[in-house]
């Protein structure tokens, strides 16, 4: 399927099929959907009279256009109000229609959305519109026999409005292809993603894009005293791999980043092990924060920013055998800091413990971790938005203004040192859990320990890495969440 700009005009466009999008405001025609609308002999009209269209968010109306037009199909998409319109109201109605048309026998799409062409930065908002339809047109099909839905008859989607030429459909499209390859290793069972694979996926990026790639075997990991990682990992019979990739732009670097992705292939819990509805078949996603790592990596190096990026993902199971870490050991992380295990299933923040000493000797300018770290996340935030703790305002502002462009949701949670009381062990430096109130703050606070003067953020991506049902520009199962947030960072 191609997506394209088309500087037609709207009377002059022809193909399959037209959607065109309209705010509550926008009812009474202007002069060119006039214009267009006698092409059809009035069939937009009709429409929105004789079902009291009224423009809210979300509603869609589709009717088969009668007369000669060569357009066989007109779709009708609400925006919602004028005053209250964002981004992410052009990226939904996207996904909608492609979504709808994925259904229909419609080779040629055309979208118009004429509220979106008074808007300052034009490009880059057909920019967003071009990525929603890609993912919303994404069907992950690898492991049925015999795939439900057949392929998909769409061949070209146009942007009318936008130059045919524009660079920002190159964009979305790379942009697009790295959120739908992590949906793709988020999605894929354990039995497919294990630490080796993750190893030889980072490989084959290296390879096909240039960068330069460090695997720390389990030996090399013990010689650098990953006690916190290595641990986690004890009672699985797969090895460690310690994963750095390192994109480097032409010439000096303008900053220098760090991204690091926790990457537990499956997490059983350990010896504190996730019993019956404790979601354990759905621990294939704990490295849904290495995948998007990886995802970003891929993208960065084919969008080629000045910056110096390093991609860490410390990739490990969390399993459980005779040589399983207790409850009550006490581990080395790889800064001298001791840790009482008091729960094995709070393992992601122990692999990432040696991944940020590891990264703040590279000496980079900021640090971001992600993780699908707590479910105590999930109980303050929901499944749509994830949690960004950092002390450093300016990287805050930096990864909220990329979330804001990217659509994807972060609030800012408090970094309350009194709460790391919580963490106190009378006989290591610190517990790896604390109580049950405010878990995911003291899990922020437990990762904290292991950056001493570095501006650091961690993102808990537990809720929005997967969806239950399809939501706005997301399918239904693995999200991609937060590639497009950890790119537009870079690229900042």
């Amino acid at each position: 399927m191609q997506i394209q700009g088309a500087e037609d005009a709207l009377v002059s466009w022809n193909g399959d099929a037209l959607a065109i999008g309209l705010t509550e405001e926008s009812l009474e025609l202007s002069a060119e959907l006039a214009h267009f609308d006698s092409k059809i002999s009035g069939d937009l009209s009709t429409l929105l009279k004789e079902e009291e269209f009224d423009g809210k968010a979300k509603s869609v109306l589709v009717t088969r256009i009668s007369g000669q037009s060569p357009i066989r199909k007109l779709i009708v998409v609400g925006l919602g109000k004028a005053e209250e319109l964002q981004l992410t109201h052009f990226r939904n109605a996207a996904a909608k229609v492609a979504r709808l048309v994925k259904k229909e026998k419609v080779k040629s799409l055309g979208i118009y959305f004429p509220s979106l062409l008074a808007l300052s930065e034009k490009e880059k908002n057909y920019q967003a519109i071009a990525e929603s339809v890609l993912l919303a047109l994404h069907q992950d099909n690898r492991f049925k026999s015999d795939p439900e839905e057949k392929d998909i008859s769409l061949e070209t989607v146009e942007l009318i409005g936008l130059e045919g030429n524009s660079p920002v459909i190159e964009q979305a499209t790379i942009v697009a292809e790295g959120v739908i390859f992590a949906r793709e290793l988020v999605a894929a069972p354990a039995n497919v993603i294990t630490p080796q694979a993750m190893a030889d996926i980072a490989q084959n990026i290296a390879n096909q894009h240039g960068l330069s790639l460090q695997i720390l075997e389990q030996a090399d990991c013990k010689a650098l005293g990953m006690g916190a990682y290595l641990g986690v990992g004890q009672a699985s019979d797969l090895p460690p791999k310690f994963i750095h990739l390192t994109y480097q732009p032409q010439g000096n670097p303008r900053r220098k980043l760090a991204i690091i992705g926790k990457s537990v292939t499956f997490d059983s819990g350990g010896l504190n092990l996730k019993g019956s509805g404790s979601g354990i078949e759905t621990m294939k996603m704990d490295m849904a924060g290495g995948a998007a790592t990886l995802a970003a990596a891929q993208t960065i190096a084919r969008l080629k920013p000045d910056n110096e990026v390093h991609f860490i993902c410390a990739a490990t199971e969390n399993m459980i055998s005779g040589s399983a870490l207790h409850p009550g050991d006490i581990i080395n992380a790889s800064n001298g800091k001791t840790i009482e295990i008091n729960n094995t299933d709070a393992e992601g923040r122990l692999t990432l413990a040696d991944a940020l000493v590891f990264a703040e000797k590279l000496e980079v300018d900021a640090i971001i971790d992600l993780a699908t770290l707590t479910g105590a996340c999930i109980v303050a935030l929901g499944d749509s938005i994830a949690g960004l703790w950092t002390a450093d305002e300016t990287l805050s502002t930096e990864i909220k203004t990329a979330a804001d462009a990217a659509g994807e949701k972060f609030w800012q949670m408090p970094m309350e040192n009194k709460y790391f009381d919580g963490l106190k062990s009378p006989i290591a430096d610190m517990k790896n859990t604390g109580p049950r109130a405010g878990g995911s703050i003291t899990a922020a606070l437990f990762l904290n320990e292991f950056v001493e003067k570095t501006p650091w953020a961690h993102l808990d991506i537990a809720g929005p890495v997967w969806n239950d049902k399809e939501d706005g520009m997301n399918n239904a199962g693995a999200t991609g969440f937060p590639v497009r947030t950890l790119v537009n960072w870079v690229l900042s």
